[in-house]
């Protein structure tokens, strides 16, 4: 999925812009309004916001990704060496372990770092500018939406080359 991202002076132009995407074909789960948090509690509706403004999943799953590969290379190790006496179920058991430590750090840690549209454009947030954030997997119609939404009196944003999983 293909994200561009849009800078609205105030709430206004930004629900407009939202609105213009939305008219252009882009899903609305597929938008959201990213703001200092300041102007989210008090002006943007909970439904426009960011689903997830920190990287809690991406960093739990990259978690279970590297904490099953340590458990599936530690159980196999444990295999190689007779004394232990592991068995293949122990693998299996030991990587689903690891997967879960793996996991659970990582959902911590990540529970702490902004999301990467935040920290990608810092600086026009903490500007007091409200960020339009729309995503589609068809080029064609995040073009056009993207017309619309600078029609609407938004600017758009340099892309940071990122494609999104969701």
């Amino acid at each position: 999925m293909k994200r561009h991202i849009f800078s609205a002076a105030d709430i206004n132009t930004a629900e407009r812009a939202l609105a213009a995407a939305i008219g252009a074909g882009i899903d609305s789960d597929h938008t959201a309004l990213v703001a200092h948090s300041n102007i989210e509690m008090a002006l943007i509706p909970d439904s426009q916001k960011e689903s997830a403004p920190t990287d809690f999943m991406p960093a739990a799953l990259r978690g279970a990704a590297g904490g099953g590969a340590m458990g599936l290379l530690g159980g196999l190790v444990a295999v190689a060496i007779p004394a232990v006496g592991v068995t293949l179920a122990g693998v299996g058991l030991i990587t689903l372990i690891g997967a879960a430590v793996g996991s659970w750090s990582g959902a911590l840690a990540g529970s702490t770092v902004p999301s990467s549209v935040r920290r990608d454009y810092e600086a026009e947030i903490e500007a007091g500018r409200l960020l339009v954030v729309i995503e589609s997997d068809d080029d064609a119609v995040l073009e056009r939406a993207a017309g619309a939404v600078i029609a609407a009196g938004a600017r758009q944003l340099p892309d940071q080359e990122r494609t999104v999983t969701a």
